[in-house]
């Protein structure tokens, strides 16, 4: 395999280094999956939050994951539809605490619901 250096410095980055990143993702996340709880219409279980992967229910809203995932694209936030009522965030190694953040403040004017913090 021509240039297999570039695949091994990444594995020993993923092996010595995001294990001590990987707490932080997972609080990262459910710091998430507390704001979204707290938007209405949006329904999110903090509590079943494990990892860094959120999943929200946005039936509450009056518009579908597709409509929430093109306006969030529009203000430079990446996050899709994995279902007709489901959306799916992910926390990892470039996302920071002030990231999910503005990620909260640019999902509750999507909605049109001020976030609670």
């Amino acid at each position: 395999m021509r240039q297999a250096g570039i695949l091994a410095t990444a594995g020993l980055i993923a092996l010595e280094q995001m294990p001590e990143r990987l707490p932080l993702d997972h609080a990262n996340a459910k710091l998430l999956a507390q704001g979204l709880a707290s938007i209405d219409g949006i329904t999110a279980d903090a509590a079943k939050v494990q990892t860094n992967i959120v999943v929200i229910d946005v039936s509450g809203v009056g518009m579908s994951p597709a409509e929430i995932s093109s306006l969030a694209k529009q203000r430079g936030l990446l996050f899709n539809a994995i279902g007709p009522r489901q959306m799916r965030l992910v926390t990892h190694f470039d996302v920071s605490r002030a990231d999910c953040e503005t990620a909260l403040d640019i999902i509750a004017g999507i909605v049109k619901v001020p976030a609670r913090k």
